[in-house]
């Protein structure tokens, strides 16, 4: 079942799968903020936040089912706003002038909803974090996407947005992490000494302590992770770019191992992974993304000689 796509609800789909995901990488459908089509039950078009988030969870427990005992998961989701609108009407999001891929009418925003004042912000990521706590998951870390080219917003009585939520779970307190993978370059390294814990910096004009044992050229990496936004053309709405999820599949899984996207939209992780030497097993609930995403995957991951596609065998048999 490897590089394999399965279309249809995530929810049913992942119960077809029959082998093991060493990790899951993927981005959900945000709250309210974009209609996928079609679909009465796709996720993101709920009543309430909270069902939202419980439809999240029940996709995350089939996950967990099919993770490795030392599996982990990362979850990148943004948050929104509460505008209560008495006819229903497109709702006063953030994206500008731009209406592009709103509903024309959202009639979940004629529902007022308890504990939600207008233009209160949700809290929808740490709402779902708590949630897939609950659930049995060990939440582990929450990384800041720090975006340099957020999203323009039309907005006067607040700071402009320009950050998401990565969220890394993961299924047993002892757990696969790759640390030395995703190590950055310590700018000013320096040596220590072991015998009081005194550093000594270069370029600092300091002298060296006596007794200096090691040097550090490398450090753990920061929880704060700078990547711009990348659109893709003729893409998916909402595509983040490769460059956020290298660290998790670096740090999340060895060469060889299968990542999991039960929302895998335009092949990002798809594409990530093998290029990364790992194989892929995604759920999309669109069929029509399939093109996509083998096209994609052949974008961003040319050094692969694909002589066999069972991906695009089954578009074909579709």
């Amino acid at each position: 079942m490897r590089d394999t796509i399965l279309f249809g609800d995530c929810r049913d789909t992942l119960k077809e799968f029959d082998e093991k995901a060493r990790m899951c990488v993927t981005s959900p459908p945000y709250y309210g903020l974009r209609d996928y089509g079609g679909e009465e039950s796709q996720i993101g078009q709920e009543q309430s936040p909270e069902e939202f988030i419980d439809e999240l969870v029940k996709v995350f427990r089939e996950v967990r089912n099919v993770l490795t005992d030392d599996g982990t998961c990362w979850v990148n989701l943004g948050d929104s706003y509460y505008n209560y609108r008495k006819d229903g009407c497109i709702p006063k999001q953030t994206f500008a002038k731009n209406r592009q891929d709103l509903p024309e009418t959202t009639p979940r925003r004629s529902n007022k909803l308890k504990g939600l004042k207008e233009k209160d912000l949700i809290g929808i990521p740490w709402m779902f974090a708590f949630a897939m706590r609950a659930d049995g998951w060990h939440l582990r870390q929450d990384i800041i996407w720090h975006k340099p080219n957020p999203m323009p917003e039309s907005v006067r009585d607040r700071c402009t947005k320009a950050h998401e939520y990565i969220f890394l779970f993961s299924k047993q307190k002892n757990y696969f992490y790759d640390n030395e993978a995703i190590k950055e370059p310590a700018k000013d390294w320096g040596t220590r000494d072991r015998t009081n814990g005194k550093y000594h910096n270069e370029g600092t004009g300091l002298q060296p302590h006596s007794g200096l044992t090691k040097s550090y050229e490398k450090k753990n990496k920061r929880s704060v992770w700078t990547v711009n936004k990348k659109p893709y053309k003729g893409a998916h709405f909402a595509t983040y770019p490769p460059e956020l999820i290298e660290p998790c599949i670096k740090a999340g899984s060895e060469v060889g191992d299968i990542v999991l996207d039960p929302f895998m939209g335009s092949g990002t992780t798809a594409a990530v992974a093998k290029s990364l030497g790992r194989d892929y097993i995604g759920c999309e609930l669109h069929e029509d993304y399939g093109n996509l995403i083998e096209k994609r995957v052949g974008e961003y991951a040319p050094v692969m000689e694909v002589t066999h596609s069972p991906l695009l065998d089954a578009i074909n048999q579709v």
